[in-house]
């Protein structure tokens, strides 16, 4: 069996950077390429000596000019098994990780030196998973964890090829395992508490054909309830690698990996009051049929019923019922790795992919009979209307399942050419496409017989049921939505890398320029300055001399008739970055690098018509970051330890706010604009310390301050006072810890924790949610020895071993107590809207069981 106190070594070489095996920790193959040549230069063989980076004997040292932390497999595997990869990198320095549910599958929220996560670029394989819409991070999506190799965390810096236009707080990488060269299968079973029980299993052919090709197929199931109310989540994951060693480093492989899930989402309307009396209520409503329906037209024109196949009806608002906050996804990759050497010193790397993604987060809406997107009669009021639910009349009001359907088809490139000038100079010149297109629809749907949507993916074509759809009577069905947007991305890069000085000084100087297409199509009408739509084949009332158009339903209100635009975005990204070693086990690292944001599709989707008649986007500028870190890294044979500092300037923040710029086309509108500033320092840290044979520690440590810049616009003469004040969701400090024991040969135990300081949730700092500390514990032993069968063991997980009681994701806000919010001597008071969160796991243990031969 494999030592765990080796085994904590292997991943604690998170620290720095450092990863065993000399393996980078890059998020393409063209990256990988220069930092294992990189790397080369502080490699050490000592024969005989213990310690952090000892494997089989051989040290490897690798040093990269930033802050980054990388974990690999060894430690993955003393997890939850099918726990999301966040989780798991929840104890580097910088990175705050807030999970949904104990065994990760209901997503979560990610913080990254105070950035939230659609501000966060996530990585597969060199291939960007943020939604191509509004930058989303999808946790519950990821890859089975047993098939991930190693997976890092930079800090506020990108590599110079990210295929990234998100990225202003750093990136997230995770690579997948290559097949094993020898034949086999690896199974692994477990059950724990809520229900849960999960198998996955993977094969490996081993070296097969002419040319040793090698392959894995793998597959895993995964279902439990929610810990907090009704409903479960259920996941089917596959995944498939074909990998060619082409020798002399060179190599080929194609991946393939498919995701299922069905999710109940939770009820997240837990309050600070709900926390200090311990009191969480569900909040779900049960939809069921009725004994009968009220025979009156007032009476029935008053109630909210809802439509079922047999024509029976059901009362009461439906849309905190657990059956409709669901949240389906089907995701899907292609993706491929090539990297040959033309020459002796001329390399080319590739990483084309294709995703695929169809994913909705439910929805509920009630409908008059007599809407005029359904009968085109104008008022309301007349017309023949459409009777919904089979009743005879056209009086009710009828609840149906409202869907906003994202269906995306997403093609990718990477490439690189890297020339070795000579042992010391090496330039890159990279090339990445990123073509996204994004289908969002809302195709409304009935209910079935069991009070449950017909299809969790409503009307739509191909997934969900067409013939469930909520038809007008002119053929039409409603659409909550209905819009086609292209993002594309195009980025040119260049890098030099140099070693000077005997190779006790590393340069990297590099750039890249990235080229950003958003082509926006709206197929329905957008309410003037609003991201409002009505989507509608009825009349138009009128139509008025700056273009826009009124309809009799909704009165004056104007609205923009459907269009299509092309908003283009670019910038130049310098990324510098010097490593300096002035003695063995010793360096000094200092990196500049500069971040983008492209405004989001919702935030370009709000058109307004000027009064001479045009038709303005709202085009604001993209986010930008300047990024400086200065670090120090040691490394010993029993101590490997990283501190560094950091300073970052985020500029043209975007929020929504009113526009009160009399001379501004938007006046009077709340529309997303850029509000100024964020100025944020800290210090991340980070020691791992070998004790004995048999235990090491593990501790990190981070401070972030932060500073907004500028007060929020509420009006033309209010405004929040936000200058001063921190991030939300940003804790002051963060703590992380694990000690690794290994109690006898056969039984290793772990014990880790995370403590997280307080957060405000409001934009002024006038609500705190209080800290927290998690604990986990983990302890495997090996059942080789007992059943003659190599690699098995079973292994005990403990998740919040404590059950502290603590609210995770925070619904942030402007303001959660009445405040004054007139800049002058007056006094004008805004409400405040107390916030809520997330209520996290409680204590939950699972037991595995694992089998490889």
């Amino acid at each position: 069996m494999m030592n765990r106190k080796r085994l904590f070594w292997a991943t604690t070489a998170l620290i720095g950077g450092v990863v065993a095996a000399g393996s980078a920790s890059a998020q393409s193959t063209g990256t990988e390429a220069v930092e294992n040549r990189a790397s080369t230069v502080a490699e050490v063989v000592v024969t005989g000596v213990r310690g952090p980076f000892t494997t089989d004997g051989t040290i490897v040292a690798e040093t990269v000019a930033k802050s980054r932390s990388t974990i690999t497999q060894e430690f993955i595997s003393t997890q939850t098994p099918g726990q999301t990869i966040l989780q798991t990198l929840n104890l580097v320095p910088g990175l705050n990780f807030t999970n949904s549910d104990p065994y990760g599958s209901s997503g979560g929220n990610v913080r990254l030196r105070g950035f939230d996560g659609n501000r966060v670029s996530l990585t597969f394989d060199g291939i960007p998973l943020n939604d191509t819409g509004n930058y989303a991070i999808y946790t519950n999506q990821q890859l089975d964890p047993e098939l991930i190799e190693r997976a890092s965390v930079n800090q506020g810096t990108t590599d110079v090829d990210s295929p990234t236009a998100s990225a202003t707080g750093g990136t997230i990488n995770y690579i997948t395992s290559r097949p094993r060269n020898e034949p086999g299968v690896q199974l692994v079973t477990g059950l724990g508490d809520h229900n849960y029980g999960r198998v996955f299993l993977r094969g490996d052919t081993g070296e097969i054909g002419p040319w040793g090709t090698t392959v894995f197929v793998a597959g895993s199931y995964t279902r439990y309830d929610k810990f907090k109310g009704p409903g479960e989540l259920e996941k089917r994951q596959f995944n498939a690698r074909v990998y060619q060693n082409l020798g002399d480093g060179d190599f080929a492989a194609v991946s393939f990996h498919w995701n299922r899930n069905r999710n109940n989402f939770y009820n997240n309307f837990n309050s600070l009051a709900n926390l200090n009396s311990g009191v969480f209520p569900e909040n779900d409503i049960a939809c069921v049929r009725p004994v009968g329906v009220a025979g009156t037209a007032q009476n029935e024109a008053t109630q909210s019923l809802r439509f079922l196949s047999d024509g029976t009806t059901a009362t009461g608002s439906c849309t905190n019922y657990h059956g409709l906050r669901i949240n389906p996804s089907d995701t899907g990759n292609i993706r491929g790795n090539f990297s040959y050497g033309i020459t002796d010193n001329l390399r080319l790397t590739l990483d084309p992919s294709f995703q695929y993604v169809m994913a909705n987060g439910g929805g509920f809406t009630t409908i008059s009979e007599r809407d005029d997107r359904l009968d085109q009669a104008g008022g309301n009021t007349g017309g023949l209307g459409v009777d919904l639910n089979g009743d005879g009349d056209v009086l009710d009001t009828v609840g149906i399942y409202t869907p906003s359907n994202t269906n995306t088809r997403r093609y990718g490139l990477t490439g690189s050419l890297i020339w070795d000038i000579n042992d010391d100079h090496r330039l890159r010149a990279a090339y990445t496409l990123d073509y996204g297109r994004h289908r969002q629809t809302g195709e409304a749907a009935f209910f079935g017989r069991d009070s449950e949507p017909a299809s969790v993916f409503g009307g739509q074509d191909g997934w969900g049921k067409p013939e469930a759809r909520v038809f007008g009577r002119d053929g039409s069905f409603y659409r909550s939505r209905d819009r086609f947007s292209i993002a594309q991305l195009n980025q040119v890069a260049v890098e030099y890398v140099g070693n000077f000085m005997d190779d006790m000084v590393t340069l990297n100087v590099g750039a890249r320029a990235p080229f950003f297409e958003r082509e926006l199509n709206q197929y329905c009408f957008s309410q003037n300055g609003s991201s409002n739509v009505r989507c509608t084949t009825e009349a138009v009332a009128s139509t008025l001399a700056n273009g826009n158009v009124t309809f009799a339903s909704t009165g004056t209100t104007q609205w923009v008739r459907p269009y299509s635009t092309t908003l283009k975005f670019d910038d130049i990204l310098p990324n510098i970055g010097l490593v300096v070693r002035p003695f063995e086990g010793h360096s000094v690292y200092a990196s500049y690098a500069k971040g983008f944001s492209v405004p989001r599709t919702d935030q370009l989707y709000q058109p307004v018509r000027t009064p001479s008649g045009g038709l303005s986007f709202n085009q604001v500028e993209p986010e930008s970051t300047d990024s400086w870190d200065l670090g120090y890294r040691v490394r010993q044979s029993n101590l490997i330890a990283s501190l560094a500092g950091w300073y970052t300037e985020y500029q043209n923040r975007i929020v929504s706010s009113l526009d009160v710029d009399p001379n501004s086309e938007f006046f009077g509108f709340s529309i997303d604009r850029n509000v100024g500033a964020v100025k944020q320092w800290g210090v991340d840290g980070q020691i791992g310390w070998e004790a004995t044979d048999t235990l090491a520690f593990y501790v990190s440590a981070s401070y972030n301050n932060s500073e907004l810049q500028e007060n929020l616009a509420l009006s033309t003469t209010t405004e929040l006072p936000t200058r001063g004040k921190s991030l939300v969701e940003t804790p002051e400090w963060t703590f992380g810890g694990r000690i690794d024991w290994q109690a006898t040969p056969n039984l290793g135990l772990g014990l880790q924790a995370k403590y997280v300081d307080e957060r405000f949730s409001t934009d002024i700092n006038d609500e705190v949610f209080p800290s927290y500390t998690v604990a986990d514990f983990d302890a495997r032993y090996d059942l080789t020895d007992t059943f003659g069968v190599t690699g098995a063991y079973v292994q005990l997980n403990v998740t919040n071993i404590f059950d502290e009681t603590y609210l995770g994701n925070i619904s942030t806000g402007n303001n959660a107590t009445t405040i004054d919010v007139d800049p002058g001597p007056g006094v004008v008071n805004r409400n405040g809207v107390v916030r809520t969160g997330s209520l996290g796991s409680p204590r939950t243990a699972m037991i595995s069981l694992g089998l490889r031969f």
